[in-house]
């Protein structure tokens, strides 16, 4: 990653220390070189440089990214991350439970973790740990669903199907939860886990969606479950 910059250059010197941090908490994965515009200007004329601060990315020699102007501490972080896996993706990839309470930690906010973290957390049985895991993520349907999937489980709904998924048999499970859902009852009378009938539909249509978040959307055998589930709610 290369800074072209000036001594006079303001929006330079902001932008500065922004790339030097994310460079340094980087430090082996990319490299961040300066190059004075007013000392190397036949360089500058070379990369058509108009306008300054200008960050170039180079890959084997050639120009794959770049943007012109000082831009905040969190884009440049943002920036970077496109190039580089950050920590947090570091320890989603490796997967396990520790590494993904980690990320969590590293990144709130970021719901492909919170999910892996949740599914870990369902692995050992710890379904309260698992929807603390997903709370605060309801707007990704992933984590709906296992925050879905616990709620009926406790209710004693499900749970065969749940097991299922568990084994790796996503079919199964699929098949179990949408009949599931057709057999309960259209009146307002409280089932035996508590839930009202209305309830337990929408948990396992959550539930249903969650699980069908993992596929590839173009899929027929997800796009058969997806009209399988809009019949069952008919």
């Amino acid at each position: 990653m290369v800074d072209f910059w000036a001594e006079w250059c303001g929006p330079c010197k902001a932008l500065s220390p922004a790339l030097e941090a994310a460079a340094a908490a980087r430090a082996g994965k990319i490299e961040l070189a300066k190059v004075d515009t007013d000392a190397n200007q036949q360089l500058a004329a070379l990369y058509r440089i108009q306008g300054i601060p200008s960050v170039k990315v180079f890959r084997d020699g050639e120009v794959v990214d770049e943007f012109t102007g000082a831009l905040p501490p969190a884009r440049v972080e943002a920036f970077f991350d496109k190039f580089v896996a950050s920590r947090a993706d570091e320890l989603l990839a490796a997967g396990d439970e520790l590494s993904l309470r980690e990320a969590a930690e590293l990144e709130p906010l970021r719901a492909d973790v919170a999910v892996a973290l949740a599914k870990a957390r369902l692995e050992r049985g710890a379904e309260d740990e698992a929807l603390d895991a997903v709370s605060g993520h309801e707007a990704d349907f992933g984590a709906a669903g296992i925050a879905a999937r616990v709620r009926l489980s406790q209710a004693g709904l499900g749970t065969g199907a749940f097991a299922a998924l568990d084994r790796g048999e996503r079919d199964d499970a699929l098949d179990g939860l949408i009949e599931t859902l057709g057999e309960l009852p259209h009146d307002g009378e409280p089932l035996d886990g508590g839930l009202s009938a209305a309830e337990a539909r929408d948990l396992l249509r959550r539930a249903v969606v969650g699980i069908l978040d993992d596929a590839d959307p173009a899929d027929p055998t997800s796009r058969s479950y997806r009209r399988k589930l809009a019949a069952a709610l008919g």
